[in-house]
């Protein structure tokens, strides 16, 4: 249940005791480090899933949330803060009244706002998540900050390089705040479970990569209003937009660079308007090419003109191959690699010509051994869900860590950022400022390799901030 007024005072703050939140995992072990030299050694604040995973149904102190821009994807975020329990809608805001009323309609017991600004002064408002068009990501990015706000802001960042460093350099000053990047893949327990194969070893050397996203759609939106339709259609506009490689390709981008654990060297790309020949100066089919360190090259492609075999991921292995589709994912071995053990009692899956070994987050050996013919159900909440969960966990713990550490060694920045970089234990995983500053950065440089057809280089000092 979503209640909007549970746990807030007259002042609009929780009265849930921030400090008994966290108090048995690592912020208190923390501040005893600090203040006697006792060595830092966190409770586990995470339960065991089965299979060894990691527990992400924890539910904690509640944050109230505005959402700023209430279209397709800013109503999904909505209905999806609507199904956590601790995360109340308080605010929305959107320029466009009909998508007003729309997110009114998926937050009824939340405020309206035609102006960010507004919502920003709402007193009770904690945190909120930027699902506007990326162009106006930074604007509001940046006032969030300076409002006090924790910040998620959608991926990518921004469109140019100069509003990209802006938006990293203000998150990465406001020590006090959580900033969370819309890179919901690095929040899904599922991708985590998988972390562990890809970074073990046991697929042998990592030879190359590749994804691919396939939908036939238009990607236009309609409007009786032809100024209106302008608006809703900045996706279309090489002037508004970085195209499919950046408004989906960072996703899928992030997801390898993460695996692979290292960033891109450099990218070439090609692209063209194939099918949908409407008016658009933005490619509807893509390829690009990512060099890694190491001679992984990882190979992205995406179309508006075909649903064909639509959407998964790829990394090839000497020993074995992973395949992700979805919350999904298969090992597919090599005849010559090495018996791991586990693998003998794993489901197995036929694809065409090859055998696929189930890799399930949430299934342990002995369901495996009872259930060897059927399928073991994996997560079923969306990567969205262990996002907006993990936005209003850490912000809660960044919260908590600032209010001990002023309260014992005064309002300064000196060791307040090492000190809450030492709570690490007590948080959910999710993409922070510098994942998302990354992301953006290698999308905004293959964009360009894609729409001049060329290759390009990346500077090592392009990733800094």
């Amino acid at each position: 249940m979503n209640n909007h007024a549970a746990g807030t005072g007259q002042n609009g703050q929780n009265d849930w005791n921030r400090r008994d939140f966290i108090k048995s995992a690592s912020s208190f072990g923390a501040l005893m480090a600090l203040m006697g030299g006792i060595p830092l050694q966190a409770a586990d604040s995470t339960n065991a899933a089965p299979g060894g995973a990691t527990s992400y149904s924890t539910v904690g102190a509640p944050l109230n949330i505005g959402v700023i821009g209430c279209g397709v994807w800013g109503r999904e975020i909505l209905n999806t803060l609507a199904r956590l329990p601790n995360a109340p809608a308080v605010a929305v805001c959107d320029t466009y009244q009909a998508f007003l009323n729309r997110g009114k309609e998926a937050a009824p017991k939340a405020q309206a706002y035609k102006d960010y600004k507004e919502l920003l002064a709402q007193k009770d408002v904690q945190g909120v998540v930027v699902a506007t068009p990326t162009p106006k990501h930074r604007e509001i990015v940046e006032a969030a900050l300076k409002a006090g706000k924790h910040v998620y802001c959608e991926a990518p960042f921004a469109t140019t390089v100069e509003d990209t460093q802006a938006i990293a350099k203000a998150a990465k000053a406001a020590v006090k705040l959580n900033f969370q990047s819309g890179l919901q893949g690095r929040s899904d327990p599922q991708r985590h479970f998988l972390l562990t194969f890809i970074r073990s070893g046991s697929m042998g050397r990592n030879v190359m990569a590749r994804s691919q996203w396939h939908k036939k759609e238009s990607w236009r939106r309609t409007s009786p209003n032809p100024e209106r339709e302008k608006e809703l259609n900045w996706r279309l506009r090489k002037s508004e937009s970085l195209g499919l490689i950046g408004e989906i390709g960072i996703h899928q981008l992030d997801l390898m660079s993460w695996f692979i654990n290292d960033r891109p060297t450099a990218v070439t790309g090609f692209g063209g308007i194939l099918n949908w020949n409407d008016g658009r100066d933005v490619a509807d089919t893509i390829q690009s090419l990512f060099q890694f360190p190491g001679s992984v090259n990882f190979s992205y492609d995406c179309t508006l003109a075909s649903s064909f075999d639509a959407d998964y991921d790829m990394i090839y292995g000497t020993d074995a191959t992973i395949m992700m589709r979805g919350n999904k994912a298969w090992m597919f071995k090599e005849p010559d690699s090495p018996l791991l053990g586990w693998e003998v009692y794993a489901r197995k899956d036929q694809f065409y010509q090859e055998t696929g070994i189930a890799l399930v987050a949430n299934a342990t050996k002995l369901v495996a051994l009872q259930k060897t013919n059927e399928e073991v159900a994996p997560y079923t909440d969306t990567p969205l869900h262990f996002a907006l969960e993990a936005f209003v966990k850490n912000s809660n713990v960044v919260a908590t860590g600032v209010e001990d550490f002023v309260s014992n060694f005064g309002d300064t920045t000196d060791g307040l950022r090492d000190y809450l970089a030492g709570l690490s234990k007590s948080r959910k995983p999710a993409a922070g400022y510098q994942e998302g500053f990354e992301a953006t950065m290698a999308v905004i440089k293959a964009n360009e390799a894609i729409t001049k057809g060329q290759k390009i280089e990346f500077g090592k000092d392009w990733f800094q901030i």
